[in-house]
């Protein structure tokens, strides 16, 4: 008789006639590490071609990244790395996880701890990737050394700006960052003196930060959810999206979700003051997870706690946080200024994101009547976002103590979803918070594995420099690797015979128990 596998686990076939030996070496060894290893350098490699060098950067100079940079065969050569090594990271992921024959062991541990290494490390030394947000971290801190106020001063008013790298849509827009990513950013440049290179190396070294949070926190996180620590390692901080927007685009979303995973599970082993303290911190470099605040309150309140408890906790929680980010605003002279900046990006949509979709059709369809398709839309988005908040509110007055972390998992999961633009390191944000409260081994995991298949196509199709004095053109560029990225997800989903039946129902055993 068949023994299923453990709950948490996706179910592998056994090969025929293995051994526990050869099965301890699958673990110890499994080729996933090499082929992610491979395709993470890949990514090294393509980097030099399409990945975002501002003008003023002495790398264009350089004689490796001149003939793949300035030369139409390197361009192509460059593109196909990208999408390859993108997808390759991918299946690795997959494969890993296949590999694993028992999440509970010390070797699986140790396989997904050095996937995250070999994985993770060579991407520090990509130009960067899928992302130039960096260079707006750069533009934003020069901006703080002279003196100025970054919410009313755009980074226009440095001078050469745009050949420093920074997307026009910084010029005259403030940051919607906190006041500790600002001195951040200060603190980086002033240190660099403003060297382009160095400061990608110290936001890298930042962003290195709150990947070492989550990798000390998720497992805890996980552990008091009753979740296997391993497996959540596996589906967050080993996952493709998560190393290539923390590491290769160095996000600052990855000090962000660090403090805010970390002050969670400090707040849950009864350490509230300090990890409201971390959540405001978290705050303090993206106010997004201002959300969790409430949630935090009711953990403090405890288990069986009344109404007026529950809500005094939670106000004690706001004026703490309060009271923290008053003291930041003093210090930096620029108070409050990021409560209005939040609305930087609140024009902005995208196609795959549900209200953005339904935004445009609504637009589309107006417009061919001559009426003022893109204003109703515009009132789309707005209802979208109110119905997230909605959602948050539904979520912070009902539901079972015991679940917290997941209701405002799903909170912050709500506040994504109804946004007319979801960027890939929006869904990021959800990977270690859904991991700890668990993932089934259903619908649940195919949707992660086919969303992170579809965000890693749509960032190395997307975000790619091409110089524009060549016969290949960025549009041209960017039809290359969709193809090789779509090319690449069919093979996996309909083909591959390691991964095909992953994403097939029949592949997950229905009578064995999930994990909640």
């Amino acid at each position: 008789m068949t023994q299923s596998p453990p709950a948490g686990q996706a179910p592998t076939a056994e090969p025929a006639g293995s051994t526990a030996v050869q099965r301890q070496r699958v673990l110890r060894r499994p080729s996933s590490l090499v082929q992610g290893l491979v395709g993470s350098l890949l990514l090294v490699v393509g980097s030099l071609g399409v990945g975002w060098l501002p003008g003023s950067s002495p790398l264009r100079q350089n004689a490796l990244i001149i003939p793949m940079r300035f030369t139409t065969v390197g361009v192509i050569v460059s593109v196909v790395l990208l999408a390859v090594g993108g997808m390759l990271l991918v299946r690795a992921w997959l494969r890993l996880g296949q590999q694993v024959r028992d999440w509970g062991s010390d070797d699986a541990r140790r396989s997904v701890l050095r996937a995250i290494v070999l994985w993770g490390v060579p991407m520090y030394a990509t130009i960067p990737l899928f992302s130039r947000d960096v260079y707006s971290y750069i533009a934003q801190g020069l901006v703080m050394v002279n003196g100025l106020d970054p919410y009313h001063d755009g980074v226009s008013s440095i001078e050469g700006f745009f050949q420093r790298g920074a997307d026009q849509l910084w010029s005259e827009s403030p940051p919607p960052y906190g006041p500790l990513f600002l001195w951040i950013e200060q603190a980086i440049v002033g240190a660099t003196g403003a060297n382009l290179e160095w400061s990608v190396v110290l936001f890298r070294l930042t962003s290195l930060v709150g990947i070492v949070l989550c990798l000390w926190a998720v497992p805890r996180l996980a552990s008091l959810h009753g979740i296997d620590p391993t497996r959540a390692l596996w589906l967050s901080v080993a996952n493709p999206l998560f190393l290539t927007n923390f590491i290769a685009a160095a996000h600052n979303d990855a000090l962000m979700i660090g403090l805010a995973v970390a002050g969670i599970y400090l707040t849950a082993v009864r350490r509230p003051i300090l990890g409201i303290l971390l959540i405001t911190a978290s705050v303090g470099v993206k106010p997004i997870t201002i959300v969790f605040l409430p949630f935090i309150g009711l953990m403090w309140a405890g288990r069986g706690a009344s109404w007026p408890r529950r809500l005094g906790y939670c106000a004690i929680t706001g004026a703490i946080a309060l009271a923290v980010l008053a003291v930041a605003g003093v210090l930096n002279g620029l108070g409050f200024g990021w409560i209005g900046a939040l609305s930087t990006t609140g024009n902005v949509w995208i196609w795959y994101a549900p209200v953005g979709l339904l935004g445009l059709m609504v637009a589309t369809a107006l417009n061919a009547f001559g009426l003022d398709g893109w204003g109703v839309a515009s009132m789309v988005h707005t209802v979208g976002k109110l119905a997230g908040f909605a959602v948050v509110g539904w979520l912070f007055l009902v539901g079972n103590h015991e679940k917290l972390v997941r209701r405002m998992t799903l909170a912050m999961a709500a506040i994504v979803l109804f946004n007319p633009m979801i960027q890939a390191w929006y869904v990021v944000w959800l990977l270690p918070l859904f991991a700890v409260t668990g993932v089934r081994d259903d619908w649940q995991v195919r949707t992660l594995f086919l969303v992170t298949a579809f965000l890693m196509i749509y960032a190395i199709s997307d975000q790619l420099d091409v110089f524009p004095y060549l016969n290949v053109d960025l549009n041209v560029a960017r039809q290359l690797a969709a193809l090789i990225g779509v090319g690449f997800a069919l093979y996996l989903i309909f083909v591959d015979p390691r991964t095909s039946h992953l994403f097939r129902k029949k592949f997950w055993d229905a009578s064995r128990p999930l994990t909640i």
